[in-house]
């Protein structure tokens, strides 16, 4: 085993028990105590080492946030195991100007729908896999497919969202999404997009927007997965290969969250905010009252399931370059062996 000076970590500004744990400042914690320091890809100021949040290039690192990056990754062959997963719903839903005569998904059938799109891009566009995924979600349930509806793709050349100092956002630390679309909207362009989580439910609001479809927590898994919905936890293969210890040190880390959110509801929403840059109505809004039950860290066979199912979505349009066995992607060992220590 070689030994190891240094880890690196990336997370999503989104719901996750890891950026919970990293605020909590548990992580550098946890592998300071092994003499090990904990590097942010995000805040790395190497463009190579940013992309990495996308393609989980480097070695010794892991990542909570969205399922598509990981997915288009292990699809690609780089070799990264799920050593936990948390399924936190959110507000999803496709939204329309009010005089639209769009009340409801059937009412979008023969209507422009905006889906962005970042030519020439070297790692998955994932925000456009994101909106179809949710189109085709809303329309199922208005009894239409993606031939009832014209599809307008929305062009943007802007850097990735985990680039930070940029002085294009105004000193915040990163742009919102669906600044696109609300432009095409505003300018009659497109007649409806897909919007989810408390940046989505905040925007909707801001122009008052009729809620064509929301289906983010539809009883059947198979309408509400995407991107958000569930959020791995993976590591690449060689530092659960060679470090296992220490890859269970963070996977009992990140799992303590769960039950410290149930006893501190508050805090963890505030946490939550300010990972994503809203205020706090707009998580408890977004993803309901009971968010801060729903920060666990698992591998139940429904949520692998899930991920199976979503893989084949982004196969059959094209996201990812090949299929791969997804219950073989799952290492349940870390996560069984936190389990079983806790309990001793």
């Amino acid at each position: 085993m070689s030994s190891l000076s240094s880890v690196w970590y990336t997370r999503c500004p989104a719901p996750t028990p890891l950026s919970i744990a990293h605020q909590l400042g548990w992580v550098d914690k946890q592998f300071q105590s092994a003499g090990v320091a904990v590097r942010s890809i995000r805040d790395s100021k190497d463009p190579s080492v940013r992309q990495s949040h996308f393609t989980h290039a480097l070695d010794y690192s892991f990542r909570q946030g969205g399922n598509i990056p990981p997915i288009w990754a292990r699809s690609g062959g780089r070799e990264t195991r799920v050593v936990g997963i948390t399924t936190t719903d959110e507000f999803q839903a496709i939204v329309a100007l009010p005089g639209s005569g769009i009340l409801a998904a059937s009412d979008l059938k023969g209507r422009r729908i905006g889906v962005p799109r970042k030519p020439n891009s070297e790692v998955v566009d994932f925000q456009r896999a994101t909106a179809l995924k949710g189109i085709v979600s809303a329309l199922s349930l208005g009894g239409l497919h993606q031939g009832d509806v014209e599809l307008v793709s929305l062009d943007t050349d802007e850097g990735n969202l985990i680039e930070r100092g940029n002085a294009a956002f105004l000193g915040l630390k990163r742009r919102y999404p669906y600044g696109d679309e609300l432009l095409a909207l505003a300018s009659g362009k497109i007649d409806a997009f897909f919007v989810k989580g408390a940046e989505g439910i905040v925007l909707a609001n801001q122009i008052g927007a009729v809620v064509v479809s929301e289906f983010g927590f539809h009883p059947d898994a198979k309408i509400r997965i995407n991107n958000g919905t569930p959020r791995p936890l993976t590591v690449d293969a060689r530092f659960l290969d060679e470090h296992f210890d220490l890859v269970v040190d963070l996977v009992a880390t990140v799992a303590r969250v769960g039950e410290w959110a149930v006893s501190n509801p508050d805090t963890a929403v505030r946490f939550i905010a300010n990972e994503i840059g809203v205020g706090e109505d707009a998580v408890w809004a977004a993803n309901g009252p009971n968010v801060h039950r729903h920060l666990a860290l698992t591998l139940d066979d429904e949520q692998i399931a899930a991920f199976d199912h979503f893989k084949r979505f982004l196969l059959d349009w094209g996201f990812i370059p090949k299929d791969f066995d997804v219950f073989g992607w799952i290492d349940e060992k870390p996560l069984q062996a936190a389990l079983r220590r806790t309990a001793a």
